[in-house]
């Protein structure tokens, strides 16, 4: 009796990356919307592996989906070569091409204190290309493509790795549009915490990021104002957004002084009640170096960039001066 000829033609990348999608993520539709393909062309990839190999590596339900045994054998031996193959590609890219920095961050900080300054180290190192991925979903800092990540949090949540940028700091803005108008008399007046009454307020509606600390409650409250309504709310879901608002005249926003240190600078945002109604928040800004990153010399020039504009940034909001 013939034995059944084995198969000896190399298997494809494509079904092999559909593969691992599939099995990391238990869900052909997720796997198909992670690699921005139809699930049909998913399945047909799945179908085509399962024929190279000879065996079934899934288990179809009606609402879930299970690896075989053959599958899970299959799985460790696909993820181990395709790190490995993501790893040469990226060395490739480094070496043949322009060094990429990877950052992860926040939209707000991204936004607002990030990307207005960028210019300048790109001026300086016209040679390194930054990639910034700004979003409010935590990405784990040993992704292989992120470099660094700048944080928000609670010092006792920062690892002992991690470089302190500064502290957080809030206050009252508006725009100098508004506050001329108070003066003037078009506008009410807003020369005490009881005149926020006949006013907008933004207010941050996420309560992820530490807003129960950086909110117009807690100020009012440290004013002595704890019943005070302003004449209606603006709830924003990020903190940037409060930021257009009050730039645009639109309400008062109860800003992160360092993220808004050069506008207020520059005279687009005034503190109304000045600097003596500034209040604390627990929080502060960090940056986090992935380890696969170190020995990479384009990353270290940022990291130090970062930690020099810092450094500026903290001189700018009044903090003592420190080094870490």
């Amino acid at each position: 009796m013939n034995e059944p000829l084995t198969r000896q033609r190399p298997l494809s990348i494509g079904p092999l990356r559909a593969f691992e999608a599939v099995a990391r993520r238990l869900s052909f539709r997720a796997a198909a919307e992670e690699l921005h393909l139809t699930q049909s062309a998913i399945s047909r990839q799945i179908r085509s592996l399962e024929e190279e190999v000879g065996c079934t590596l899934f288990l179809r339900g009606t609402r879930h989906v299970e690896l075989t045994a053959d599958g899970v054998a299959l799985l460790n031996a696909a993820v181990a070569a395709m790190e490995r193959l993501d790893l040469a590609v990226r060395q490739i890219r480094r070496t043949r091409g322009r060094n990429v920095v990877n950052v992860t961050t926040f939209p707000s900080f991204a936004s607002l204190w990030l990307i207005p300054r960028l210019e300048a180290f790109q001026r300086e190192h016209p040679d390194i290309d930054i990639r910034v991925s700004a979003s409010d979903m935590i990405v784990e800092i040993d992704d292989s493509e992120i470099d660094l990540a700048l944080r928000y949090m609670q010092p006792e949540r920062a690892p002992t790795t991690a470089r302190r940028l500064f502290g957080e700091t809030l206050t009252p803005v508006a725009s100098a549009a508004l506050a001329r108008q108070a003066v003037e008399g078009s506008s009410p007046p807003l020369k005490q915490p009881t005149d926020l009454a006949q006013y907008t307020l933004a207010e941050e509606d996420d309560p992820r990021m530490g807003s129960q600390f950086a909110s117009w409650k807690r100020w009012l409250r440290e004013q002595g104002q704890p019943n005070l309504e302003p004449r209606r709310w603006m709830f924003l879901n990020f903190t940037y957004q409060q930021v257009q608002a009050a730039l645009a005249g639109q309400a008062l926003a109860l800003a992160r002084v360092a993220l808004v240190s050069e506008q207020l600078q520059r005279g687009d945002l005034v503190e109304p009640f000045g600097t003596a109604a500034r209040m604390s928040s627990p929080y502060a800004y960090y940056l986090l170096r992935a380890e696969h990153s170190r020995g990479r010399p384009e990353v270290q020039q940022f990291c130090d960039w970062v930690l020099a504009q810092a450094m500026q940034t903290r001189i700018d909001i009044g903090e003592q001066e420190r080094y870490y």
